[in-house]
């Protein structure tokens, strides 16, 4: 414990050092470099009506506003030897009432792998209680990146995904985003070593260690991907171990009469119990309509969910839940979207997360105008389409849920945002 803190005050400290350092060498200097962008989000909640009680219906909106303000340094420490790091100050204001948790998806980043980590919370402080207005912080970044003549190693810090999908990645466990996250711009850092190497034409050997809370082998993940080139097709084969589960899963992406395919999938073996092994598979299709119209589809097949709602509930203690990153309940998904640019400075986007057996579906369509360069604005609303769940409360006054949808579950989210990049 009390090196894994070292570690993480010593990798807070030089990213410090250098925002300090910055300034003085900007716009002439070769070794450091500095950006950063302003984010905010201003989301409100609207939680469907419940059938069965009527005591819980009309319930009022909720509302959020949250700002990232991101400070991302680069220094050239030498010719092969680079250090990046990234701190995120995160203002927000809520509505004391919000309490999303019942409500909102299952959430498959709770589980990040990190041996240590600062205090997340810096207003107000530890042992006080959350109120409307909260700071927090996150070092999202704090990696050295060694670069020699057989292969590139990165310690530290640093973002760690992988997968061909456009919607729902099989084989992406390490820090997965839900499909109503917002803003999926930077991946969650990670604390490990990497290793890449090439291998061939467009080829690459790429493998790593994770570590988890302390160190502890328990929490600890590793991987070994390969990625090669073969036939005009881009494949590639990873197998990984994380918490005492085994994952075994491929890539494949080509150009297919002027579209894109793909084909991404994922074997796990959980718990070397044979009892909770599933499979996730993603496949489909994009292309480009002309210059101002683009589409996609894309099918899932999730072997961890459930093709009955009445099941949904039980299944999230599995694996697949609990460690896996899965987050979606049933069984068969159809994705279609869509984005149309009205003129080089306006995009709309839409797509449809459906569920094929419940039926229902996650709506989401969004509008987004770049007002100037590097200035931003955006609106967009993600709607929950499907049969409401049931609530009974028993003779102890206990409140018992029953879903009869996946999506029918999910609030509306109206949000607006604006961006800034420096």
């Amino acid at each position: 414990m009390v090196m894994t803190r070292f570690f993480n005050r010593l990798l807070t400290l030089m990213l410090l050092v250098g925002c300090l350092l910055c300034p003085g060498h900007a716009g002439g200097s070769d070794i450091f470099s500095i950006d950063a962008y302003y984010k905010s989000f201003f989301v409100v909640y609207h939680p469907h009506d419940f059938k069965g009680v009527s005591i819980l219906n009309d319930q009022p909106d909720i509302g959020v506003v949250n700002n990232l303000i991101r400070l991302n340094l680069t220094c050239d420490i030498s010719e092969t030897v680079t250090f990046k790091g990234s701190y995120n100050l995160i203002p927000r204001i809520r509505d004391n009432i919000l309490s999303l948790q019942s409500m909102m998806s299952l959430n498959p980043s709770r589980h990040m792998y990190r041996c240590d980590d600062l205090n997340s919370r810096l207003y107000p402080s530890t042992g006080k209680a959350v109120g409307s207005f909260a700071v927090f912080q996150n070092l999202d970044r704090a990696c050295l990146n060694i670069g020699t003549s057989i292969a590139d190693f990165s310690i530290g810090r640093q973002s760690i995904a992988w997968g061909m999908a456009h919607v729902t990645n099989p084989t992406d466990i390490v820090a997965p985003y839900s499909y109503e996250e917002l803003d999926t711009e930077d991946r969650v850092g990670v604390d490990g070593i990497r290793m890449r190497a090439p291998l061939g034409f467009m080829g690459e050997l790429d493998a790593g260690i994770l570590f988890g809370d302390d160190f502890d082998a328990d929490k600890n993940a590793w991987f070994v991907r390969c990625k090669y080139y073969h036939t005009e097709t881009d494949f590639s084969v990873i197998i990984s171990g994380f918490r005492e589960n085994l994952l075994l899963g491929f890539n494949a992406a080509r150009s297919v009469g002027g579209a894109g395919f793909w084909l991404e999938g994922a074997h796990v073996l959980a718990n070397n119990d044979g009892e909770n092994d599933y499979l996730r598979l993603s496949t489909g299709f994009d292309y480009s309509f002309g210059d101002k119209i683009y589409g996609f589809i894309e099918y899932h097949y999730n072997g961890a969910g459930s093709g009955n709602s009445s099941n949904y509930r039980e299944n999230v203690t599995s694996p697949a839940y609990t460690d896996g990153g899965v987050y979606l309940l049933g069984k068969h998904y159809l994705i279609p979207g869509v984005s149309y640019q009205l003129t080089p400075l306006i995009t709309f986007s839409a797509e449809v997360l459906t569920n094929i057996n419940d039926p229902s579906g996650y709506l989401t369509f969004q509008g987004e105008y770049n007002i100037s360069e590097n200035i931003y604005i955006s609106a967009g609303a993600f709607l929950g389409i499907g049969e409401r769940p049931d609530m009974t409360i028993d003779e102890f006054l206990v409140p018992k849920v029953m879903l009869n949808s996946e999506f029918g579950a999910y609030p509306d989210i109206y949000y607006t945002s604006f961006k800034v990049y420096f």
